[in-house]
């Protein structure tokens, strides 16, 4: 595959998973919609994502995940009502996540794999770079992620991946970065990616979050990669080949993100993730630091 260097315009946001950490909540809804104070995860991902100018969305889903579709779509009789008594705050609301880009839906089918997912994008993507955003992590909007990763991507022509320090015990839950230093850039090249390290296997503790600027050599790859760790077509996998490789595409590279991420991929990390939100939120946020220390004061005694 041989592509000219384009600016990336295109999104695409995996959102076919069960939710099964989230039990019984997400028994008939999908865990993207769950509200992190007053927004589904979901519309904060879309945000993040034409903030920097991607205004083409497309999203990977499955079955039962037809709220994202309603979340996103015009509701005429609802804004009539809102409009007629007055209530232009809560209108202005639910327009903003109405007209936030140009959103396009393709369900993934088989559950086969973060891997598998992205490659039913490549007949909407074509022959340019995409960004890939995973709604498991949010990132806060006052600090520089994925535009960095593109201007990282168009000056290096390859994938480029998010990642974070992590303490060396927590690292087996994540993708793991084996790291070369670049002289003078404030990126890094990738030399291996290893999916859920033991600790003693990890080559760093600079973990892989759910941020890729890809390439779509990408897609040739992802056609042949086979079945990986839990028999799913992993997103990794394809990753490391890139890595390894030499040619139009290849090449992988990492930019450290020290920024602020929240987690909502379980239910403790969710709940976190709600109250820094709202902590930082000009009218939730005063309220709720005047309670918290009282709360949690009377759960020491």
């Amino acid at each position: 595959m041989t592509t000219t260097q384009q600016t990336v315009r295109k999104a695409v946001i995996p959102a076919a998973g069960l939710g099964t950490r989230f039990l019984p909540a997400t028994k008939a809804m999908p865990k993207e919609m769950l509200p992190v104070v007053d927004k589904p995860a979901i519309q904060y991902v879309v945000e993040e994502a034409v903030n920097v100018g991607l205004n083409d969305i497309l999203m990977i889903t499955g079955r039962n995940k037809r709220a994202l579709e309603d979340h996103f779509d015009r509701v005429p009789s609802l804004e009539d009502t809102l409009e007629a008594k007055g209530d232009l705050a809560k209108l202005e609301s639910i327009q903003a996540a109405s007209n936030l880009g140009d959103i396009h839906y393709v369900r993934q089918g088989d559950p086969n794999g973060l891997g598998h997912a992205v490659l039913r994008a490549k007949q909407h993507v074509g022959n340019e770079p995409f960004a890939v955003l995973l709604g498991d992590d949010l990132i806060d909007a006052r600090d520089k992620l994925l535009s960095t990763m593109i201007e990282v991507q168009s000056k290096t022509g390859g994938s480029v991946v998010a990642l974070i320090e992590v303490e060396p015990s927590q690292i087996s839950a994540y993708g793991c970065a084996d790291v070369q230093e670049i002289d003078g850039e404030g990126y890094v090249r990738i030399n291996k990616l290893v999916e859920k390290p033991s600790v003693d296997e990890a080559p760093s503790n600079l973990a892989v979050i759910g941020r890729y600027v890809l390439h779509p050599a990408v897609f040739d790859v992802l056609e042949h990669t086979g079945p990986g760790r839990g028999g799913e077509i992993q997103l990794t996998d394809a990753l490391q080949e890139l890595a390894a490789g030499e040619g139009d595409g290849y090449g992988v590279y990492g930019v450290v993100f020290r920024g602020r991420r929240y987690d909502t991929g379980d239910k403790l990390s969710y709940l976190k993730a709600c109250v820094q939100l709202a902590i930082d939120s000009d009218d939730l946020g005063p309220g709720l630091r005047e309670w918290l220390p009282g709360f949690t004061a009377g759960l020491t005694k």
